[in-house]
C-alpha cells in the first residue's frame, strides 16, 4: 500500500481552510517577530562582518605600506651596496695598478743595481785578471832575465865589468882631485 493512499484515508491529510485551526495568524507573528529580531541580528552580523572586512583591509594597507617601504629601503640599500661594490672594485683595480707599477718600477731597479753589479764585478774580475797577468808577467820576465843574467854572467863577462866600473871610478877620482 502506498503511503499517501495510507494518509488520504486516515484523514490526516488533506486542505484545511480554516484560518484559526491552520494557525496562520500564529505563522505569520512568528515569521514577523523572525524577521524583526532576524534583521536586527542580521543587521549587527552584516555590521560586524563589514568592520571585520574594513579592519582587514586597513591592516592590509598598513602591511602594503610597510612592505612598500621596506621594498623601497631594501632597494636604497641595493643601490648603495652596488655603489660601494663598484668602488671596492675600483679601489681594488687601482690598487692593484699602483702595486703592479712599484713592482715593475723595483724589478727595473733590481735589474739596474744588478747590471752595475755584474759591471763592477767583471770589472774586479778583469782588474784582478790583469794584476795576475802581470804578475806573471814579471815574473817571467824576471826569470828570463836571471837566466839571462846567468848565461851571459860568467868569469870573463865579470872581469871586464869589474875593469870597466874600476875604470869609471878611477876617472872619477881623477876629476875630483
Amino acid at each position: 500500500m502506498n503511503i499517501f493512499t495510507f494518509i488520504a484515508t486516515t484523514g490526516d491529510f488533506g486542505i484545511n481552510t480554516d484560518l484559526f485551526e491552520t494557525n496562520i495568524l500564529n505563522l505569520s507573528v512568528v515569521i514577523g517577530i523572525l524577521v524583526y529580531y532576524g534583521k536586527i541580528a542580521f543587521t549587527d552580523i552584516i555590521r560586524n562582518r563589514r568592520e571585520n572586512v574594513i579592519k582587514n583591509l586597513q591592516e592590509l594597507e598598513n602591511k602594503v605600506r610597510e612592505s612598500e617601504e621596506i621594498l623601497s629601503l631594501a632597494k636604497a640599500n641595493l643601490e648603495t651596496a652596488k655603489s660601494k661594490s663598484e668602488s671596492i672594485r675600483q679601489q681594488g683595480n687601482d690598487l692593484c695598478i699602483q702595486t703592479s707599477e712599484s713592482i715593475l718600477s723595483a724589478v727595473e731597479d733590481d735589474i739596474k743595481r744588478l747590471k752595475n753589479s755584474h759591471i763592477l764585478t767583471i770589472k774586479i774580475e778583469e782588474k784582478k785578471l790583469l794584476n795576475q797577468i802581470c804578475q806573471q808577467l814579471r815574473s817571467d820576465a824576471f826569470k828570463k832575465s836571471i837566466e839571462l843574467l846567468k848565461k851571459r854572467f860568467n868569469s870573463k863577462f865579470h872581469k871586464k865589468l869589474v875593469s870597466k866600473n874600476i875604470e869609471k871610478l878611477s876617472k872619477k877620482n881623477l876629476r875630483i882631485n
